[in-house]
């Protein structure tokens, strides 16, 4: 038996143990979902044992794995630190960046982290949320912007590109009486005027029965029976199903999420938004390789 650890692997089984689902990991190591649970595989293995239990509703460490993560975790911390120690450039200052809610909490932090061991005297400060107006709010309030468009609009960098979709709990069935119940965020989001333009060309009644800002509570709604809400194909939440002709629902267009850049300077702080922009540039590159 193998004695040695990989590094790669205890990062896989972090991020399932973190995220409690080899669907939601894979999305975070921007590796496949087969490819994780090979990782998984191997590192049990390995070890010669059961590092996770499979068998629940979601995916949770046995007490072995439960031991294993805690020291997976302090080693890869040391690792991140040993290589900002190594690759710090001397670069410094502040980036504002705002971004989505679900790219915040889903997409973006890996990247962010591969960031501060590269730069680790460069302050990043992210707020999430609608981003239709956060463009307009560059030099201002914010450095950098990832700012989701219709297909073809919005200028900036393009990033990836994003199907919207209808989800619903799986246990969710078509009202065959009332409107069609919604659980959306505020005015302003592009997702809600897709939705609502959508089922009003397809002559389908419709009531806005929930309203939220951020993602986690509009997904706690919908995984709870209660409404329809409408996600990205990139962050389609691991405990809903996706929706749609043979549940009568209309089709959605496709977005653009693009980064914007604020007009840069000489100084310190607009050569830390450069530098971001170009390590967040090539992070969602090989994401999409790997998609």
């Amino acid at each position: 038996m193998e004695s040695r650890l990989d590094l790669d692997l205890l990062r896989a089984l972090v991020a399932v143990a973190d995220q409690g689902s080899f669907t939601r990991a894979a999305a975070t190591l921007h590796r496949t979902q087969s490819a994780v649970s090979m990782q998984i595989a191997r590192l049990e293995a390995r070890l010669g044992t059961r590092l996770l239990d499979r068998g629940g509703a979601a995916v949770a460490p046995t007490p072995a794995g439960l031991r294993l993560v805690g020291d997976a975790r302090r080693m890869l911390r040391l690792e991140a630190e040993a290589i900002g120690r190594v690759r710090d450039h001397g670069a410094a200052g502040r980036v504002r960046l705002g971004v989505m809610d679900d790219y915040g909490s889903l997409i973006l932090p890996p990247m962010l982290a591969g960031f501060a061991c590269a730069y680790p005297r460069i302050m990043v400060e992210m707020e999430t949320g609608l981003t239709r107006q956060m463009p307009a709010r560059l030099g201002r309030d914010f450095d950098l912007v990832i700012a989701m468009h219709p297909a073809g609009e919005g200028g900036g960098t393009l990033l990836a590109r994003e199907a919207a979709q209808w989800a619903a709990s799986s246990g969710w069935r078509a009202e065959l009486d009332g409107p069609l119940a919604l659980a959306l965020y505020p005015a302003g989001c592009l997702f809600r005027q897709w939705a609502v333009e959508a089922l009003e060309r397809a002559g389908r009644p419709w009531r806005l029965a929930y309203v939220a800002h951020g993602q986690a509570a509009v997904e706690a709604i919908a995984a709870e029976g209660l409404a329809v809400t409408v996600v990205k194909s990139g962050t389609f939440p691991a405990r809903l199903r996706p929706l749609g002709a043979a549940e009568g629902l209309p089709a959605l267009p496709v977005a653009d999420i693009r980064m914007h850049r604020a007009a840069c300077g000489g100084n310190a702080e607009s050569r830390a938004a450069i530098l971001l922009a170009d390590h967040l540039a090539a992070a969602f590159a090989r994401r999409a390789a790997l998609s």
